[in-house]
């Protein structure tokens, strides 16, 4: 009497299916008993096990994001020079808050009398005493943690092993002369392996270009555009010759402007906040009425 031809076809496809689990186990197995020839040996490895569906295609990703980092210098994910948003050591409270609070950043670079003259680091949540103490003497430089500095070649994956013993989350980067040339946060190096990190100021902080602090007074982007601006404010400035406000108030000072320089143009007094050594930034906008 023949076997049934059904079950013949199903035990033949149970078993070209456990010589494929096997061969792939076998590949895994000799992964962890001999090291691969090279990273695309082990990379193929783990995608086989993507595969077979052992690991999702999210993790997938990690890994290799954590082994691309591997590969990686500062200089490569640094935040530019250009980009940091720094405080400057003898700045005023009313003079830095408004800057730190439309970065929405946590920790920033603390800077003397220039940009490479580093004098620690500010912690945003240590601000918090000066609202409660209401200290009418501050002094920043009472506040600051230690700047941890590091140069352009520092590998990615052993700067990220000293953030998470030594417990900071934030370094700076030099140059082969000992000049800043960009910061690094461990949230950079997350962002390598698992893909960018949003927090629920992100998007505020991109869409809102106009914020209102005061009856007459708002910090404003100088990015923001001249149609959005004279919407806002019910303003005819003209849109001919530049795009955002920023372009307006180049123009107006016929230079590039530095910290607290004031322009007026209409009923608008814009005094600057912050810019670097290509562009505005940040404005300080009174409206007199």
């Amino acid at each position: 009497m023949s076997d049934d031809p059904t079950s013949s076809s199903v035990q033949r496809q149970a078993d070209r299916i456990e010589k494929q689990d096997r061969s792939w186990l076998d590949k895994l197995l000799h992964a962890f008993s001999a090291e691969p020839k090279s990273r695309e040996e082990l990379l193929d490895i783990i995608k086989d096990a993507a595969n077979n569906q052992l690991l999702d295609q999210e993790a997938l990703s990690i890994i290799e994001g954590a082994m691309d980092v591997s590969s990686l210098q500062a200089r490569e994910i640094m935040v530019p020079r250009s980009q940091i948003v720094a405080v400057r050591i003898d700045d005023t409270p009313q003079e830095f808050l408004p800057k730190i609070i439309e970065s929405g950043h946590s920790r920033f670079p603390v800077i003397g009398e220039s940009a490479d003259d580093i004098r620690g680091i500010l912690l945003a949540k240590d601000l918090l005493r000066l609202l409660l103490d209401n200290q009418q003497d501050f002094n920043l430089e009472n506040i600051l943690r230690p700047a941890n500095i590091i140069p352009e070649s520092k590998r990615v994956n052993v700067l990220l092993r000293e953030f998470r013993e030594k417990r900071y989350h934030m370094a700076l980067v030099i140059d082969e002369y000992g000049g800043i040339s960009g910061l690094l946060t461990i949230e950079d190096i997350l962002e390598e392996i698992v893909g960018d990190i949003e927090d629920e100021t992100d998007e505020e902080v991109s869409d809102d270009f106009i914020k209102r602090v005061g009856e007459t007074d708002y910090i404003v982007k100088a990015l923001t555009p001249i149609e959005e601006f004279n919407e806002f404010f019910g303003s005819g400035l003209s849109e001919d010759d530049f795009d955002t406000i920023g372009g307006i108030l180049m123009q107006e000072f016929g230079h590039l402007p530095k910290r607290n320089e004031v322009a007026t143009i209409d009923n608008f007094q814009f005094r600057v906040l912050y810019a670097d050594n290509r562009q505005i930034h940040l404005l300080r906008l009174t409206v007199n009425k």
